[in-house]
């Protein structure tokens, strides 16, 4: 049983900046790509950013690109997500996901490829 537990959501001012974090447990953390996902009300799950096992591939969405870096620290068995420049738009619940170390980079975008998710942590970014 894996588990995931996120933390560092709140709100902020635009251009502002928050960290997430997400803990995991349960398994070998080293074992799994990790990635970020967000929903807004009325939307889809979208991908935000993913990192492979050993930290050396990361994977950012258009959207957040040059804003926001996903690092992890197997050492601590957590990933973060820095999030920098916050915008009104980057509202949302941000859910913390774990997958096989085998994922490829070309997947590490789908939802589908996670088999593990944590609660979510708001975010909201005020304007």
């Amino acid at each position: 049983q894996v588990q995931l537990v996120e933390s560092g959501g709140g709100l902020v001012q635009a251009g502002g900046s928050l960290r997430l974090s997400c803990g995991v447990s349960g398994r070998s953390f080293s074992g799994y790509t990790m990635g970020w996902f967000r929903q807004s009300p009325g939307k889809e799950r979208d991908f935000v950013a993913a990192i492979s096992w050993n930290g050396r591939g990361t994977v950012h969405a258009d959207s957040v690109k040059g804003r926001f870096a996903i690092s992890r620290d197997n050492a601590k068995n957590t990933v973060y997500l820095q999030m920098n420049s916050l915008k009104p738009e980057d509202t949302a619940i941000y859910y913390c996901t774990a997958a096989g170390a085998g994922t490829s980079m070309l997947a590490m975008s789908r939802a589908s490829e996670y088999g593990y998710w944590g609660q979510g942590t708001q975010v909201t970014v005020s304007s």
